[in-house]
């Protein structure tokens, strides 16, 4: 699996991001995971025709103990299996990097 990690962080950025990430109703349903959603824009043709049978599509977030784990995987919500599942195009992955290391900034939390 590609994934963009973030390691060493502390207690305390921890507890930020997760009530961060809480405010903004991307839990996963399962502790310390996430869903950080894919920008329309991005999205392949594939997907955009895909979009309401196994929409909406996202990264995943494991949120752990000093760590953050995004799986660089555009998944589906609705669909485990589905040629709409792929990797992220070059152009996604800096942009949801960018948001991520956005998102720790704007938390004061420097990486």
């Amino acid at each position: 699996m590609r994934t963009y990690c973030i390691d060493d962080l502390t207690t305390d950025d921890i507890a930020a991001v997760r009530a961060r990430l809480a405010e903004m109703d991307l839990g996963g349903g399962m502790s310390g995971l996430y869903w950080l959603p894919v920008p329309q824009h991005h999205l392949t043709p594939v997907q955009v025709a895909h979009g309401e049978s196994c929409g909406p599509f996202c990264l995943a977030l494991e949120v752990d103990e000093d760590a953050l784990r995004m799986e660089l995987l555009v998944r589906a919500r609705g669909m485990l299996r589905c040629e709409c599942i792929a990797y992220a195009s070059p152009e996604l992955r800096a942009h949801m990097i960018d948001y991520l290391d956005g998102l720790l900034a704007d938390l004061g939390i420097a990486v």
